[in-house]
């Protein structure tokens, strides 16, 4: 009888992979990715809007490296951060927090209303994070510009407050239309794709909730999410950057774009998946460890 005993004392161990994340992990999780893949973003950036010339990726870092160092490849790094926790928290929060709701009783959502809800979390946080994307643009792209055009922000809020200083509130949000469609897609490709691949490679029983699993689901999400994207990421960048009345419209940067065929709405296209990629994979995995390990049970 005491056996008996002893082994009913015996706590249960605790199946960290049935954990659930708290809704500012999404944030932490694209912030650390961030940090690593923001010499991409701002040479993908550099790509974009070239004029004139065009140089490949590797010749542009060159470029960058001699004309401010090393550390020029993390100029605007924290108007990136400030970006990701503007944008990714909120879109992230939105998303987990009304999945709980919806998934009470265990059954996973059907992979419509997963895009439906990525959508609306992805143009929640697009048009929220609007004002720190626009600063992260013109950060990352002020070292081309002659020193004496230079915006000089010293911080992404230095950023921020000038912007609204002496270009106003509305100019905070130039760029929010295009900004805010981009992140329906790029939202739908990450979030809702990666839960629907996850969930199904799980299923079939020949994967688990690991690391691996993590870097298999999230580098796929990455690649739908660079295919949706990168024709609205080109011209949001282009509008974000350009000159006061340079553009009367969306329409006009698109025909500008046109301009030189097809393949101009996909102009950094490999940069850009070799940035979204990482930064999708490095995001789930800061995402799932977190989860993992600092998440809550399940009642």
């Amino acid at each position: 009888m005491s056996n008996v005993t002893v082994k009913e004392n015996i706590p249960k161990a605790v199946d960290r992979t049935k954990r659930v994340a708290k809704w500012y992990f999404g944030g932490f999780g694209s912030a650390g990715a961030a940090c690593v893949t923001h010499p991409l973003d701002l040479l993908k950036v550099h790509l974009q809007t070239q004029q004139g010339a065009n140089i490949g990726l590797i010749q542009m870092a060159v470029k960058v490296v001699k004309s401010d160092g090393l550390l020029g490849l993390y100029n605007g790094l924290s108007a990136s951060l400030c970006r990701q926790l503007s944008y990714s928290m909120t879109r992230f929060a939105i998303y987990e927090t009304v999945k709980k709701q919806l998934v009470k009783d265990g059954t996973p959502m059907p992979f419509y209303q997963k895009i439906l809800l990525a959508g609306f979390a992805g143009a929640t946080g697009g048009f929220f994070g609007t004002p720190a994307d626009l600063v992260n643009v013109r950060m990352q792209n002020d070292i081309k510009l002659p020193k004496e055009q230079r915006r000089n922000y010293k911080h992404a809020i230095d950023g921020l407050w000038l912007v609204y200083k002496h270009e106003g509130l509305k100019k905070s949000f130039g760029g929010a239309t295009m900004a805010t469609s981009r992140a329906v897609f790029v939202t739908i490709g990450q979030l809702a794709c990666y839960d629907q691949i996850k969930q199904v490679v799980l299923m079939t029983g020949f994967m688990k909730d690991n690391l691996f699993t993590h870097f298999t689901c999230s580098i796929t999400a990455g690649a739908i999410a660079t295919l949706l994207t990168q024709p609205l990421d080109v011209m949001k960048t282009r509008v974000m950057n350009a000159k006061p009345g340079q553009y009367s419209g969306l329409s006009a940067c698109a025909l500008d774009i046109a301009k030189n065929g097809p393949m101009g709405f996909f102009k950094g296209f490999i940069p850009a998946f070799v940035r979204l990629g990482p930064q999708t994979v490095l995001t789930f995995i800061f995402f799932e460890q977190l989860r993992m390990n600092f998440g809550y049970d399940p009642k």
